[in-house]
């Protein structure tokens, strides 16, 4: 059961890093401030979410696997949120959406 828990743990840290590295490349590739927004947040969410269920999986039944399952908590409420609010405050200010030729 360990080296099945040992795995899992393993696994779901290394999709965590994986989906961390696809969102910063977004950052970097993507055109608008909303599509790296876009692009940021999911990722973002994703990768910490798996990266923190492997380090609980990591601590096991412990106090330290109840601290990180209520920070994934709060983290899965919080980020999509903030990603919300800094969009609305972009489109009420300067920033308008990146339209491609044929959307124009």
């Amino acid at each position: 059961m360990s080296a099945a828990v040992d795995i899992l743990s393993a696994v779901l840290l290394l999709v965590g890093t994986l989906f961390t590295l696809i969102g910063g490349t977004g950052l970097l590739r993507l055109p608008d401030f909303f599509t790296r927004l876009h692009g940021a947040s999911v990722t973002d969410t994703l990768g910490a979410g798996a990266i923190l269920l492997g380090l609980a999986l990591a601590a096991g039944w412990s106090l330290l696997m109840g601290k990180i399952l209520a920070l994934l908590l709060i983290m899965a409420l919080l980020s999509p949120s903030a990603a919300h609010a800094l969009a609305r405050a972009a489109i009420h200010g300067i920033r308008r959406p990146w339209l491609d030729e044929t959307q124009k």
